[in-house]
């Protein structure tokens, strides 16, 4: 691979650097004003090893199409390729899960994700996992909370995290 496609969209919780592979959807990341975006892709450059090239009309299309269809409430399931590379071992198993069985609107605790991937006891490594997950919003790492009924932390900020929570139905929508 010698390129990945990225751009930014405009979202109802603000921009988002996409940024894809042959494979798939490889990064989103959040609040990716122009001096967030230029440290993603730098960043993205250097674990790739790959030259990133703008191109909102290639690959990116799809997600695009499909994320502007989630943030009108009209898509509740992201049907795209992802490519993984970015994560691995412990923390992609917990994020497999995590898209596998935590539909749209609905939550689950850090300690009961650690144990469905064969790890009770490891929350904080959860947290971890969440931490790092190249993918938010398709992997939805928004829809980990703490079991006492707290939000938790997120790599969008709390306020971007009630905000998909909300639109998802689980929180109501936020009064300012």
């Amino acid at each position: 691979m010698n390129s990945f496609e990225w751009t930014t969209v405009g979202t109802g919780i603000g921009p988002l650097l996409l940024a894809a592979t042959d494979e798939g959807l490889v990064s989103v990341v959040f609040h990716a004003d122009a001096a967030v975006r230029d440290r993603a892709l730098e960043r993205l450059t250097g674990r790739l090893g790959a030259a990133g090239v703008e191109d909102p009309a290639g690959w990116l299309a799809e997600p695009i199409r499909q994320l502007e269809a989630y943030f009108a409430g009209g898509l509740r399931t992201f049907d795209l390729a992802l490519d993984w590379s970015l994560s691995g071992g412990f923390n992609r198993r917990v994020l497999c899960e995590l898209l596998a069985g935590v539909p749209y609107g609905t939550v689950v605790g850090y300690g009961d994700l650690a144990a469905r991937v064969g790890r009770p006891g490891a929350a904080q490594a959860v947290g971890a996992a969440m931490g790092s997950n190249p993918l938010p919003v398709v992997v939805p790492c928004h829809r980990v909370v703490e079991t006492d009924g707290g939000l938790g932390g997120f790599g969008g900020g709390p306020e971007t995290k009630r905000k998909l929570l909300a639109l998802e139905g689980v929180l109501p929508e936020p009064l300012f």
